[in-house]
């Protein structure tokens, strides 16, 4: 039996979309984690808005195989899920890509131990003034095991 370590995680919207395309695979496997109680995900209103118009793109849902009512609800359950982030410090800007701003003020703000993504390159060592890793989500998913 595993003993997980409680972790607090900020997922990109890539990894985001990737758990809605992908069941299987890490991303997704980070949110079901979440849902079983064995890590933190959150999430800012800027973060959840980005989330939906990247999962609202027609190639992603059409290719999840999901219908648009469907990515609502995996969309309403994401946010559900998560912990709501406030933003009393906004950082910006940091970052080369607007969207990673968001991601890294949700970081910041939230006292996140990561920012889970595919596109570690695009923040750089910034997240680590802040005491934030970036991994990618099969490392994230090691973390938290022992």
């Amino acid at each position: 039996m595993w003993h997980y370590q409680w972790m607090r995680y900020v997922l990109d919207t890539d990894c985001g979309v990737a758990a809605m395309r992908s069941p299987t695979g890490a991303s997704a496997a980070l949110v079901l984690a979440a849902l079983d109680g064995r890590l933190t995900l959150l999430m800012s209103v800027p973060l959840a808005v980005e989330y939906e118009a990247a999962c609202m793109r027609l190639e992603h849902w059409s290719s999840a195989g999901l219908s648009e009512r469907e990515v609502g609800v995996y969309l309403d359950g994401l946010v559900a899920l998560a912990t709501p982030v406030k933003s009393r410090f906004l950082w910006r800007p940091r970052l080369r890509d607007p969207g990673d701003e968001m991601v890294l003020e949700a970081a910041a703000n939230g006292r996140a131990d990561a920012i889970v993504t595919f596109n570690i390159r695009d923040f750089g060592v910034i997240p680590s003034q802040f005491g934030v890793l970036v991994s990618r989500p099969a490392e994230a998913l090691r973390r938290m095991r022992p």
